[in-house]
């Protein structure tokens, strides 16, 4: 059977969005309940594309929104890595009608090297668009990006 295409894997949706009850005290006390939502892939690309130029959004902030949109306690942290990355890849397999996912950054502002271009590619797009990113170490981050922080409602 040959590979599904990223945009293939954006469109699938399978059983979601699904909310699952948690049962591990861990991930509880870490998370603070037991209804862990997982969104699907198409969720998180129609969040990214909100984003306007010059504006910025963590993974956080898309993870908190979808978990109040669902009533679940959380929204699943890995799945929702993997299906930022898969709405970048499948925006950049189309390249037409754009997902301006650079927009979208890690926690604390820090900028992806799974995104298509990694960190280079990202990093341009953004200070194109008159973000500032540092350095710290050797990860990358957009400075005061809470001050440019897009607010989803």
């Amino acid at each position: 059977m040959a590979k599904k295409s990223f945009n293939e894997k954006l469109h699938d949706s399978k059983n979601m969005p699904e909310i699952i009850e948690v049962a591990d005290m861990k991930a509880i006390a870490r998370y603070g309940g037991t209804k862990m939502l997982i969104a699907p892939p198409l969720a998180y690309d129609e969040i990214m594309r909100r984003v306007p130029e010059g504006q910025v959004l963590t993974s956080v902030d898309i993870r908190d929104y979808l978990a109040r949109k669902h009533e679940a306690d959380y929204t699943c942290p890995l799945t929702a890595g993997i299906f930022m990355n898969i709405a970048a890849k499948a925006s950049e397999e189309r390249g037409t009608d754009e997902t301006p996912y650079w927009r979208s950054l890690k926690k604390d502002g820090e900028l992806s090297e799974k995104y298509p271009g990694g960190i280079d590619g990202q990093k341009l797009r953004l200070e194109a668009e008159g973000h500032n990113v540092i350095q710290k170490g050797k990860r990358y981050f957009v400075k005061d990006y809470s001050e440019k922080r897009f607010v989803l409602e």
